[in-house]
């Protein structure tokens, strides 16, 4: 298991992702747009830059869904391969065969 400050930590960022969403997008949409004034612009670079760090998707680790491991991880079963492991050999992923021999 990791340890569950990590965890906690971010399920932390992700709450932020999800609340700071909305208005990051549309301070990056004024910085993208060439036709505003480079003032206009240079003012949402600033705004973007006062929102906190963590609320950057960039920021949120991938963790597995059982244990909190944050490597080896599938995205698509969302889980490390050891957790992955474990699990397919006591037959509870459906269609997975586990090979041994």
């Amino acid at each position: 298991m990791a340890k569950k400050s990590a965890v906690e930590k971010n399920e932390h960022r992700r709450k932020l992702v999800k609340n700071y969403s909305g208005k990051r997008a549309r301070l990056k949409a004024l910085v993208s747009d060439k036709e505003l004034p480079i003032e206009e612009r240079f003012a949402a670079v600033l705004k973007l830059a006062q929102l906190p760090r963590n609320s950057a998707k960039v920021r949120i680790r991938n963790r597995c869904e059982v244990t909190g491991r944050p490597r080896a991880y599938y995205r698509k079963l969302k889980m490390s391969r050891i957790a992955l492991r474990e699990l397919g050999s006591q037959g509870q992923i459906p269609g997975l065969v586990k090979s041994s021999w």
